[in-house]
């Protein structure tokens, strides 16, 4: 419980920070203001509770607000869906959407591994909690990396994003990505906060990466459901492709990526050329455990 007190109050006193007063609708005064964002008093006004109500829930006590007050602090530190599901997270509160057996072990079921084989010309990964890559078809493995050949430790996202030198050298934007990785960690984290895996593997990365621990004290969280990824591949050269999420429904700790490219462009003829190259045999499979 104290370790979940210290995150509500890193976490209550970043977004405070980060928040700009024109945009919660204060009105502008004349005082100074020493320190960027929002002051504790004119939070509290804002969400309709006290100062020192506020000032105690910042500090990380032991204090359990109504789904009403949840949501008006939201409001008042501007927080976008990510950070008001991040905030019920930390609070504990029962209205946050439920989490199914964080500790179990995931496994892809045989229709999301006939999914990703229908979508060949695509590329296509299965994500799960923490990151973890659960499954991949062979485009995904031929344009990020053959996450299946890895140690089953090793097939994280977030883990070869930071730690593998190629994956580093593969993405033209992969600061705008490592980040994007940080912030997803981030929230899941808030979710499953005495998953010992999640645990370990942040603890790991915080050792072995400057950059991760850095943006991992922003405590930032963001949940990307679209965007794009800017490549340099070692095969066929500058790429940008696009992707859209999808989460299967009863497994929302599933989460399945789909990366395409404009047609006619020429991230969608390097795409294409990427599959001539690495053409499967028939005997190929893109089945993991």
């Amino acid at each position: 419980m104290a370790d979940k007190n210290h995150e509500l109050a890193d976490f209550l006193k970043r977004a405070r920070g980060q928040s700009d007063p024109s945009r919660a609708g204060l009105p502008p005064d004349s005082r100074v203001r020493r320190v960027p964002g929002l002051r504790r008093e004119e939070v509290a006004r804002l969400a309709g509770v006290s100062t020192d109500y506020y000032t105690r829930l910042e500090q990380g006590r032991n204090i359990t607000p109504s789904p009403a007050v949840i949501e008006a602090i939201g409001r008042a530190l501007v927080l976008d869906e990510a950070g008001r599901a991040h905030l019920w997270d930390l609070l504990g509160a029962t209205a946050a959407p439920a989490r199914r057996h964080p500790g179990r072990a995931q496994r892809v079921r045989q229709g999301l591994h006939q999914l990703l084989d229908a979508l060949d010309g695509a590329p296509a990964l299965v994500l799960g909690r923490r990151t973890d890559v659960l499954a991949a078809n062979r485009m995904a493995r031929a344009l990020f990396t053959d996450f299946e050949q890895l140690p089953h430790r090793e097939r994280n996202y977030a883990r070869w994003m930071f730690l593998d030198d190629d994956a580093r050298a593969l993405f033209t934007d992969w600061e705008d990505q490592a980040r994007a990785a940080v912030e997803s960690l981030r929230l899941d984290a808030g979710r499953d906060p005495d998953d010992q895996a999640t645990a370990a593997l942040i603890a790991d990365l915080r050792a072995r990466s400057h950059a991760f621990d850095a943006w991992w004290e922003q405590h930032r969280v963001h949940q990307r459901t679209h965007g794009s990824k800017r490549l340099c591949h070692p095969l066929v050269g500058d790429l940008t492709v696009e992707y859209e999420t999808l989460t299967p429904p009863g497994d929302p700790d599933t989460t399945l990526y789909v990366y395409t490219a404009e047609p006619g462009s020429p991230s969608k003829r390097a795409l294409d050329l990427l599959a001539g190259w690495t053409s499967p045999s028939p005997r190929a499979t893109t089945h993991s455990s």
